[in-house]
């Protein structure tokens, strides 16, 4: 049990959490009643998929070339021969046919287009390492984490809890894309001369470390920007509480700038996610102190 928690990687769950928190307290916000069950078994999703996602990374990538024993990263089951890549795929899809069928119900509220979301989130889970167009060794994983991992999920959640649609939604879940995104920008900047011996086209390897750094600053700084819509929407709160967490944010981005690609990385990722979870958990709350 305890090396199959390691390779669910906990510590980046924080990405199924965030999305199902703020579409719920828009959605209370917004004025509708909220049916908590949904919300729950959304969350129950959401993490499935995202373990679903990080056992394949996990095989992929060892099968790949790209996790050695050089690798500076957090240590991997399938790389360090705990556990075999067959036995990692297995859980995967277990995870993945879980996650299906658990959305049943969803299928009942929201029809068709939970049917196409829900699809559409698993199929870019596997495909974000594997498959015959791999996301994330093209360049695209930070794209599909914005979309799917903030934009797909908060905008899915809010349709499911008020059956509607709207700028607020897409907003909010942009903020929340942007900042998760930010744990796999630091990753790929932390493995970029692993990554590019093996042919694993991150945008690092793309477009240089100076253009990796650049996209971090950008993609931390752009929700605390976007905070000023909930300004114009009359929510004050959401607005000022999201900005408590901006100095970790400039100190994060100082020492990205400051900082080799080296394991100190791997505290970069946990602070990246911190900044994540507590700006989705402060807006959210803003978000209720104001409806």
């Amino acid at each position: 049990m305890k090396l199959w928690l390691m390779a669910f990687r906990p510590k980046t769950l924080t990405a199924a959490v965030v999305p199902i928190i703020g579409a719920t307290a828009l959605a209370l916000f917004e004025g509708y009643e909220v049916r908590f069950w949904i919300p729950a078994l959304a969350l129950f999703i959401s993490l499935l998929i995202q373990i679903g996602t990080n056992l394949v990374n996990d095989a992929v990538d060892f099968e790949k070339g790209a996790d050695t024993a050089e690798r500076i990263g957090p240590l991997r089951v399938t790389q360090a021969g705990l556990i075999s890549a067959r036995r990692v795929y297995q859980m995967a899809f277990a995870t993945f046919g879980v996650a299906l069928l658990a959305g049943i119900p969803l299928v009942g509220i929201g029809g068709w287009p939970i049917v196409l979301i829900g699809l559409a989130s698993l199929l870019a889970g596997y495909a974000y390492t594997g498959g015959p167009f791999p996301l994330a060794y093209r360049g695209l994983g930070d794209l599909f984490v914005v979309l799917f991992f903030g934009i797909v999920a908060t905008a899915g959640l809010f349709y499911l809890l008020t059956g509607a649609w709207g700028l607020s939604a897409f907003v909010l879940g942009a903020q929340i894309g942007f900042h998760c995104a930010v744990l796999i920008a630091i990753n790929n900047l932390r493995d970029v001369n692993g990554d590019r011996r093996v042919g694993k086209r991150t945008l690092p390897v793309r477009f240089g470390m100076s253009f990796a750094r650049y996209e971090i600053a950008l993609l931390l700084l752009t929700p605390f920007i976007l905070n000023f819509y909930w300004l114009w929407r009359d929510a004050v709160w959401a607005f000022a509480l999201g900005f408590l967490i901006l100095p970790l944010a400039f100190v994060l981005i100082h020492r990205v700038f400051t900082t080799p690609p080296s394991p100190a990385y791997n505290k970069y990722l946990g602070q990246s996610a911190l900044v994540h979870l507590v700006f989705g958990v402060l807006t959210s709350v803003g978000l209720v102190l104001c409806r």
